[in-house]
């Protein structure tokens, strides 16, 4: 992955991770991004439209940072990269999965949560994995862990993170971005609740002001 496409995850901090059940709906939800200086999602290969929703929110909105999410095949990190996605996440270190996307081109974020996972991705070369399910697998306490032995690694926690503990994740240095799908959710995506999506943006952008003071 570029270093540039990294620096700007980094500046962001925060990557929703959105399920989309109709692809239409990717015009609407990229325009919010845009125009809230949240210019990056995550579109899950959750649904059937992920593809399409990817391709819609790439034409219509260039300067998105997109990336699809939970990829578990060759064929699903095709689809992404041809719909328009700068990178490829995968839930868990699929061994085929990322050596297609090393021989292909693709660039492609491993899921991790332990020191074994950790050591096969850096065997590939691989510098920047997924922490998943980040609370699930122990939370800051365990990444912290993780990260200690691996000071060239860098991660990208997401599962069960939220406002509420967001910068304890944050706050360890080798944290790029987290994931966060509290931010525009299925329920408010099929609901059209624009209003309620630009709200969570709007806490994210104070929370991280005031923690920037």
């Amino acid at each position: 992955m570029t270093q540039s496409i990294v620096d700007t995850l980094s500046s962001l901090k925060v990557i929703p991770v959105i399920q989309i059940n109709r692809a239409e709906d990717a015009i609407w939800l990229g325009e919010i991004l845009t125009q809230n200086q949240l210019p990056v999602a995550e579109i899950t290969f959750r649904t059937p439209v992920a593809a399409k929703a990817i391709k819609l929110m790439h034409e219509h909105f260039p300067e998105l940072i997109l990336c699809a999410g939970t990829v578990l095949t060759a064929q699903q990190a095709d689809m992404a990269k041809e719909a328009g996605a700068s990178f490829v996440i995968s839930p868990g270190y699929n061994p085929n999965t990322v050596d297609y996307c090393l021989n292909n081109g693709i660039d492609i974020v491993p899921g991790i949560n332990n020191p074994s996972q950790i050591e096969v991705a850096l065997e590939r070369g691989l510098t920047l994995v997924k922490f998943f399910p980040a609370e699930a697998s122990g939370g800051v306490k365990m990444l912290k862990a993780l990260a200690a032995p691996y000071a060239q690694v860098q991660f990208m926690p997401t599962g069960g993170i939220s406002l509420n503990n967001v910068n304890d994740y944050l706050a360890i240095p080798q944290v790029v971005a987290c994931g966060g799908s509290w931010i525009a959710t299925t329920k408010a995506i099929d609901k059209q609740d624009k209003q309620t999506i630009v709200n969570q943006i709007q806490s994210i952008h104070s929370l991280l002001n005031i923690n920037k003071g």
